[in-house]
């Protein structure tokens, strides 16, 4: 991702405590403090305290069970077929970055375009594929290197996860937490060793995506378990690329791994893990995703109003005004940009995302969020 640490910057790498038991520290690109403590970590945006706030399910766990994700790869173009009825397609390619399409029960051949998901030498798809059993890859010159993934993450065999008996959340915005959504770890490693190991660095903006997967989603808590796969594996990324995901019921979904002291997206020194959301801009950037595509749709009401409350906390965590325009400073090469606080994907990489309808709504979202 062009953003591998220096040996400078090796005291950001890996950071992890026995105890982990730091709360989150105020800093970033506008303001610096002292750290939070965890009781003010825990309070509300009403001023209560919520002790359940650090989502560490300290209230122990329940045992939940989650459709295991069935995978089928392929390589190369032509006719591929699954044992299983697929409920998405990834498909990565090196070359140009469009070109390639792909064909389904229907019949009818759809370009793959990126979507969120963008790499570089490449491109990058995720589609629905409707509980296909088959499909069809094709590509033109300039394309090679085709690898295809059929996803089922609905019926699949049961499989166990310890889920927090309490509702987990961060300073009153209730979330799913990894375990809650089925996140299976196992897929974070590769050879016997996590496949891209956490960085950490201050966070300095907020980036806004869509998924750009179907609209009326029966179960988006499948649809996080696609993505996860896709870009864990298909795109190799190690986990999933966002730090959060908002469904169209407002429903929070934890993203990146961490660590495990039950505090989302940071580490106890109040630093930011670096996620795969956004190509040249991903380190000090947090990632949040509506589920859904907001090209032609504007986000439901319920969606709209999480993501305000979710930027607001944790601006007000991290002494940052969402309505400020600052000098973001990539802190792994030094390159910089000029931009919002909260800003939309396409501010940063040349992609739709996160949708025209909510790009245009960013303005309202930053004032909202603002507002105290």
């Amino acid at each position: 991702m062009s953003e591998s640490p220096t040996p400078a910057q090796s005291s950001h790498r890996r950071k992890r405590s026995l105890s982990r038991r730091g709360m989150i520290a105020a800093g970033g690109a506008v303001a610096a403090g002292a750290a939070v403590t965890p009781m003010v970590f825990a309070s509300t945006d009403s001023g209560e305290t919520d002790n359940s706030a650090a989502g560490s399910g300290d209230s122990g766990t329940t045992p939940e069970k989650f459709p295991a994700t069935r995978t089928e790869a392929a390589t190369g173009t032509g006719e591929a077929t699954t044992a299983f009825a697929a409920s998405y397609v990834g498909v990565r390619w090196s070359g140009a970055k469009e070109g390639a399409a792909i064909r389904l029960a229907d019949g009818n051949w759809q370009n793959l375009t990126s979507g969120c998901a963008t790499v570089e030498g490449g491109g990058t798809a995720l589609v629905a594929a409707a509980d296909a059993t088959a499909y069809q890859v094709k590509a033109p010159g300039g394309i090679d290197g085709v690898r295809s993934l059929a996803i089922d993450t609905t019926d699949g065999p049961g499989r166990t996860f310890q889920v927090p008996s309490e509702p987990t959340r961060v300073r009153g915005v209730r979330y799913l937490s990894r375990p809650a959504w089925g996140a299976d770890e196992s897929k974070r490693y590769k050879d016997g060793k996590v496949n891209s190991p956490e960085t950490y660095y201050p966070l300095q903006i907020i980036t806004v995506h869509h998924t750009a997967t179907p609209n009326d989603d029966p179960d988006p808590a499948a649809t996080v378990r696609a993505i996860y796969e896709f870009h864990a594996i298909t795109n190799d990324w190690s986990d999933i690329g966002y730090h959060f995901l908002i469904d169209e019921a407002g429903n929070v979904y934890e993203g990146r791994y961490s660590g495990d002291d039950g505090i989302p997206a940071f580490d106890p020194d109040g630093d930011l893990v670096t996620g795969f959301h956004s190509v040249g801009y991903n380190s000090g950037a947090l990632g949040i995703a509506l589920i859904g595509n907001l090209d032609h749709q504007a986000p439901t009401d319920a969606a709209k109003a999480s993501l305000i409350r979710l930027i607001k906390v944790i601006s007000r965590f991290k002494g940052l005004d969402p309505e400020a325009r600052v000098t973001y400073t990539n802190p792994v090469n030094g390159t910089k940009k000029d931009t919002n606080t909260v800003g939309g994907h396409r501010d940063y990489f040349d992609t739709e995302c996160p949708g025209q309808i909510m790009y245009d709504l960013l303005g309202e979202v930053r004032a909202a969020a603002a507002r105290r």
